[in-house]
């Protein structure tokens, strides 16, 4: 799809991509005391300037048993930071405490599982152009390093360091060099 993508609304001037059942003021969002997830103050810059960057991408979800948040509390920190005063809420239900908690702790663990193919980042880096990089979650210093550990002899084919040719030239996002991929 190309064009401009039209926001499913608005929450104090953001805009929202993602289900939401209700955009409403932030003081609705209590955050779950024993959260077990922290976040640091890095992670919730971090997440304010993708928010701001991006607009909504998930919402904040509550539970309807408990009334706490379950899923978000690193968002309502970052939309905080913000100074917004409205955020997108999505409600679910939980039959049971212990069907909540499940769903706190794997939505927190579920994601510090994923392995990263950092030859496939390499190359969707390689692809970017947009001026901050950053709101990939990725510094510019982690992104560098990305193409620092880069093998330049690993995008060639036999054929190609026989002959001398050269593969496919990738750009660099954040020095601008380019090199063989």
């Amino acid at each position: 799809m190309k064009g401009k993508l039209e926001p499913k609304g608005y929450a104090d001037g953001i805009p929202v991509y993602c289900a939401y059942d209700e955009i409403a003021d932030v003081e609705k969002c209590i955050p779950n005391p024993d959260n077990p997830n922290t976040h640091s103050e890095r992670q919730i810059k971090l997440l304010a300037k993708i928010i701001k960057a991006n607009g909504w991408r998930l919402s904040i979800v509550i539970s309807n048993r408990s009334g706490f948040i379950t899923k978000g509390h690193g968002r309502l920190k970052a939309a905080q930071l913000l100074g917004v005063n409205q955020v997108p809420i999505d409600y679910q239900d939980y039959a049971s405490e212990a069907e909540e908690w499940a769903d706190i702790i794997a939505d927190n663990r579920i994601a510090e599982l994923a392995e990263r193919d950092k030859g496939k980042l390499k190359d969707i880096f390689g692809k970017l152009d947009f001026p901050d990089i950053e709101i990939t979650g990725y510094t510019l210093d982690e992104v560098d390093s990305f193409f620092d550990e880069v093998d330049i002899d690993e995008f060639f084919t036999g054929e190609e360091k026989a002959s001398g040719k050269k593969g496919k030239m990738v750009k660099c996002p954040s020095c601008g060099e380019e090199f063989a991929a």
